[in-house]
Protein backbone atom coordinates (compact mmCIF):
# COMPACT_ATOMS: atom_id res chain seq x y z
CA UNK A 1 0.00 0.00 0.00
CA UNK A 2 1.59 3.03 -1.27
CA UNK A 3 0.53 6.51 0.28
CA UNK A 4 1.18 9.95 1.28
CA UNK A 5 -0.09 10.92 4.42
CA UNK A 6 -1.96 14.47 5.17
CA UNK A 7 -2.85 15.64 8.84
CA UNK A 8 -2.61 17.27 11.56
CA UNK A 9 -4.17 17.01 15.98
CA UNK A 10 -3.85 14.47 18.17
CA UNK A 11 -6.23 11.99 16.34
CA UNK A 12 -3.79 12.39 13.40
CA UNK A 13 -0.59 10.90 15.05
CA UNK A 14 -2.87 7.85 16.40
CA UNK A 15 -3.75 7.44 12.98
CA UNK A 16 -0.22 7.12 11.36
CA UNK A 17 1.16 5.34 14.47
CA UNK A 18 -1.80 2.57 13.54
CA UNK A 19 -1.08 2.65 9.73
CA UNK A 20 2.94 2.51 10.58
CA UNK A 21 2.67 -0.57 13.07
CA UNK A 22 0.41 -2.47 10.26
CA UNK A 23 3.67 -2.46 7.97
CA UNK A 24 3.01 0.13 6.15
CA UNK A 25 4.39 3.48 6.48
CA UNK A 26 3.96 6.34 4.29
CA UNK A 27 6.19 7.54 1.37
CA UNK A 28 5.50 11.49 1.71
CA UNK A 29 3.87 13.96 4.41
CA UNK A 30 1.73 16.84 4.38
CA UNK A 31 2.18 18.55 7.79
CA UNK A 32 0.78 22.19 9.29
CA UNK A 33 2.67 24.84 9.53
CA UNK A 34 2.01 28.08 11.50
CA UNK A 35 0.45 29.11 14.41
CA UNK A 36 -3.12 26.42 13.72
CA UNK A 37 -0.39 23.77 14.10
CA UNK A 38 -0.74 21.55 17.02
CA UNK A 39 1.33 17.96 16.14
CA UNK A 40 3.52 18.70 12.71
CA UNK A 41 6.76 17.74 14.90
CA UNK A 42 4.91 14.45 16.04
CA UNK A 43 4.13 13.39 12.85
CA UNK A 44 7.37 14.18 11.40
CA UNK A 45 9.27 12.46 14.17
CA UNK A 46 7.31 8.87 13.84
CA UNK A 47 6.90 9.26 9.86
CA UNK A 48 10.81 8.77 9.85
CA UNK A 49 11.16 10.53 6.98
CA UNK A 50 13.86 12.62 5.88
CA UNK A 51 13.08 16.24 5.27
CA UNK A 52 12.88 15.91 1.38
CA UNK A 53 9.74 14.08 1.47
CA UNK A 54 8.05 16.20 3.96
CA UNK A 55 6.06 18.85 2.63
CA UNK A 56 5.29 21.88 4.95
CA UNK A 57 2.17 24.22 4.52
CA UNK A 58 1.05 24.60 1.25
CA UNK A 59 4.08 23.15 -0.36
CA UNK A 60 2.41 20.25 -1.54
CA UNK A 61 0.30 22.47 -4.65
CA UNK A 62 3.66 23.35 -5.61
CA UNK A 63 3.90 22.01 -9.59
CA UNK A 64 7.06 21.11 -8.50
CA UNK A 65 6.01 18.80 -5.54
CA UNK A 66 3.24 17.86 -7.32
CA UNK A 67 5.77 16.30 -9.71
CA UNK A 68 7.34 14.45 -7.50
CA UNK A 69 4.61 12.89 -6.06
CA UNK A 70 3.21 12.13 -9.47
CA UNK A 71 6.57 9.67 -9.33
CA UNK A 72 5.70 8.20 -6.18
CA UNK A 73 2.84 6.33 -7.66
CA UNK A 74 0.62 6.76 -5.17
CA UNK A 75 -2.66 4.43 -3.95
CA UNK A 76 -3.96 6.94 -1.88
CA UNK A 77 -3.41 9.77 -0.16
CA UNK A 78 -5.34 9.65 3.18
CA UNK A 79 -6.26 13.32 5.01
CA UNK A 80 -6.74 13.36 8.93
CA UNK A 81 -8.20 16.99 10.11
CA UNK A 82 -5.76 18.37 7.88
CA UNK A 83 -7.25 22.04 7.36
CA UNK A 84 -5.94 23.14 3.66
CA UNK A 85 -8.10 23.05 0.68
CA UNK A 86 -6.99 20.39 -1.36
CA UNK A 87 -6.44 21.65 -5.31
CA UNK A 88 -8.39 18.94 -8.39
CA UNK A 89 -4.42 17.95 -9.30
CA UNK A 90 -3.82 16.51 -5.89
CA UNK A 91 -6.94 14.81 -5.78
CA UNK A 92 -6.33 13.15 -8.83
CA UNK A 93 -2.72 12.27 -7.90
CA UNK A 94 -3.55 8.74 -6.25
CA UNK A 95 -4.70 5.50 -8.02
CA UNK A 96 -7.77 5.01 -5.30
CA UNK A 97 -8.33 8.60 -4.19
CA UNK A 98 -8.06 10.90 -1.61
CA UNK A 99 -9.66 9.74 1.44
CA UNK A 100 -10.56 12.19 3.98
CA UNK A 101 -12.02 11.39 7.94
CA UNK A 102 -15.00 14.27 8.58
CA UNK A 103 -16.63 14.31 12.26
CA UNK A 104 -20.03 14.07 10.88
CA UNK A 105 -22.79 12.00 9.14
CA UNK A 106 -22.90 12.47 5.47
CA UNK A 107 -24.21 14.14 3.58
CA UNK A 108 -25.55 16.07 7.08
CA UNK A 109 -23.24 18.92 8.09
CA UNK A 110 -20.25 19.11 5.17
CA UNK A 111 -18.08 21.82 5.90
CA UNK A 112 -17.73 23.33 9.20
CA UNK A 113 -18.43 23.30 13.15
CA UNK A 114 -20.16 19.90 12.61
CA UNK A 115 -21.29 19.18 15.95
CA UNK A 116 -23.03 22.71 16.68
CA UNK A 117 -25.27 22.24 13.30
CA UNK A 118 -26.17 18.90 14.49
CA UNK A 119 -27.52 20.27 17.66
CA UNK A 120 -29.11 23.19 16.12
CA UNK A 121 -30.99 21.43 12.95
CA UNK A 122 -31.30 18.32 14.52
CA UNK A 123 -29.87 16.20 12.33
CA UNK A 124 -28.19 12.86 12.13
CA UNK A 125 -24.66 12.57 13.77
CA UNK A 126 -21.23 10.79 13.28
CA UNK A 127 -18.64 10.03 11.45
CA UNK A 128 -17.74 9.48 8.02
CA UNK A 129 -14.14 7.91 5.78
CA UNK A 130 -14.95 9.26 2.36
CA UNK A 131 -13.45 10.02 -1.12
CA UNK A 132 -12.75 13.51 -1.40
CA UNK A 133 -14.58 15.27 -4.38
CA UNK A 134 -14.11 19.27 -5.75
CA UNK A 135 -17.36 19.47 -4.07
CA UNK A 136 -17.02 20.00 -0.44
CA UNK A 137 -17.27 16.82 1.58
CA UNK A 138 -19.39 15.15 -1.28
CA UNK A 139 -17.28 12.38 -2.60
CA UNK A 140 -18.27 8.68 -2.40
CA UNK A 141 -18.29 7.25 1.42
CA UNK A 142 -16.52 4.31 2.18
CA UNK A 143 -17.62 3.53 6.12
CA UNK A 144 -19.55 5.70 8.84
CA UNK A 145 -21.16 5.59 11.82
CA UNK A 146 -23.89 7.19 13.57
CA UNK A 147 -24.13 8.10 16.95
CA UNK A 148 -26.84 9.84 19.38
CA UNK A 149 -26.57 13.15 20.00
CA UNK A 150 -26.94 13.08 24.38
CA UNK A 151 -29.04 15.33 26.29
CA UNK A 152 -26.16 16.51 28.46
CA UNK A 153 -23.60 16.80 25.66
CA UNK A 154 -22.55 19.97 24.56
CA UNK A 155 -20.78 20.54 20.93
CA UNK A 156 -17.30 20.57 22.37
CA UNK A 157 -17.81 16.92 24.67
CA UNK A 158 -20.12 15.85 21.08
CA UNK A 159 -16.49 16.05 19.22
CA UNK A 160 -14.40 14.71 21.42
CA UNK A 161 -16.46 11.46 21.28
CA UNK A 162 -16.95 11.74 17.89
CA UNK A 163 -12.75 11.83 17.64
CA UNK A 164 -12.94 8.34 19.49
CA UNK A 165 -15.23 7.69 16.68
CA UNK A 166 -13.74 8.22 13.66
CA UNK A 167 -10.55 6.75 14.78
CA UNK A 168 -12.72 3.42 14.52
CA UNK A 169 -14.13 3.56 11.85
CA UNK A 170 -10.88 4.00 9.93
CA UNK A 171 -9.75 1.19 11.68
CA UNK A 172 -12.39 -0.72 10.60
CA UNK A 173 -12.16 0.32 7.07
CA UNK A 174 -8.43 -0.59 6.90
CA UNK A 175 -8.60 -4.41 6.23
CA UNK A 176 -10.61 -3.29 2.42
CA UNK A 177 -8.16 0.32 2.39
CA UNK A 178 -4.94 -2.55 2.51
CA UNK A 179 -6.35 -5.12 -0.13
CA UNK A 180 -6.99 -1.46 -2.29
CA UNK A 181 -10.57 -2.10 -2.44
CA UNK A 182 -12.34 0.21 -0.28
CA UNK A 183 -16.13 0.20 -0.51
CA UNK A 184 -18.01 3.05 -2.60
CA UNK A 185 -20.95 4.29 -1.75
CA UNK A 186 -22.33 7.26 -3.87
CA UNK A 187 -24.09 10.36 -1.43
CA UNK A 188 -27.62 10.66 -2.72
CA UNK A 189 -29.53 13.12 -0.62
CA UNK A 190 -28.49 16.67 -0.62
CA UNK A 191 -28.23 16.93 3.44
CA UNK A 192 -26.91 19.70 4.79
CA UNK A 193 -23.66 21.98 4.80
CA UNK A 194 -22.33 24.87 6.50
CA UNK A 195 -19.16 27.52 5.96
CA UNK A 196 -17.00 28.69 8.33
CA UNK A 197 -18.95 31.99 8.78
CA UNK A 198 -22.31 30.59 9.31
CA UNK A 199 -22.05 29.91 12.94
CA UNK A 200 -21.77 33.85 13.33
CA UNK A 201 -25.25 34.38 12.03
CA UNK A 202 -27.13 32.10 15.52
CA UNK A 203 -24.40 33.15 18.09
CA UNK A 204 -26.21 36.47 19.15
CA UNK A 205 -28.88 35.85 21.89
CA UNK A 206 -31.69 38.42 21.13
CA UNK A 207 -32.78 39.44 25.22
CA UNK A 208 -36.31 39.94 24.18
CA UNK A 209 -37.17 37.15 22.11
CA UNK A 210 -39.24 34.23 23.52
CA UNK A 211 -38.11 31.03 23.11
CA UNK A 212 -38.94 27.34 25.19
CA UNK A 213 -36.08 26.48 27.87
CA UNK A 214 -35.27 23.32 25.73
CA UNK A 215 -34.79 25.73 22.71
CA UNK A 216 -32.21 27.64 24.75
CA UNK A 217 -30.17 25.41 26.54
CA UNK A 218 -29.94 23.84 22.34
CA UNK A 219 -28.64 27.06 21.30
CA UNK A 220 -26.11 27.52 23.72
CA UNK A 221 -24.87 24.22 24.17
CA UNK A 222 -24.80 23.55 20.95
CA UNK A 223 -22.26 26.91 20.93
CA UNK A 224 -19.99 25.64 23.81
CA UNK A 225 -17.09 24.71 22.17
CA UNK A 226 -13.45 24.98 23.36
CA UNK A 227 -13.68 28.60 21.78
CA UNK A 228 -14.85 31.07 23.55
CA UNK A 229 -15.48 33.13 20.24
CA UNK A 230 -17.86 30.77 19.35
CA UNK A 231 -20.00 30.95 22.38
CA UNK A 232 -22.85 32.18 22.36
CA UNK A 233 -23.73 35.76 23.96
CA UNK A 234 -26.02 38.42 24.43
CA UNK A 235 -25.36 42.43 24.91
CA UNK A 236 -26.36 45.13 27.54
CA UNK A 237 -25.58 48.68 26.76
CA UNK A 238 -21.62 48.62 25.61
CA UNK A 239 -21.10 45.25 27.11
CA UNK A 240 -20.98 42.02 25.35
CA UNK A 241 -20.95 39.01 27.28
CA UNK A 242 -20.44 35.14 25.95
CA UNK A 243 -22.62 32.08 27.70
CA UNK A 244 -21.11 28.86 27.72
CA UNK A 245 -23.05 25.44 28.91
CA UNK A 246 -22.05 22.71 31.65
CA UNK A 247 -24.71 19.83 32.00
CA UNK A 248 -24.52 17.19 34.42
CA UNK A 249 -26.37 13.91 34.32
CA UNK A 250 -27.44 13.30 38.30
CA UNK A 251 -29.10 10.93 39.68
CA UNK A 252 -33.01 10.78 39.43
CA UNK A 253 -34.94 10.64 42.81
CA UNK A 254 -37.35 7.50 43.18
Amino acid sequence: MRYAYAGDRQISVNILRFLIERGHKPLTLFVVEGDSNSHSENLIDISGLDDASVFTGQKFKEQQNIEKLKRLELDYIFGIHFPYIIPEQVLELPKIGFLNLHPAFLPFNKGWNTPSWAILEKTPYGATLHFMAKELDAGAIIHQKEIEILPNETAHTLYERTLKLEEEIFIEAFPKLEKLNPDRKAQTEKGTSHSKKDLQKVQKINLDETVSFQEAIDKIRALTTNSIEEAAYFEVGKDKYAVQLVIKKIARET
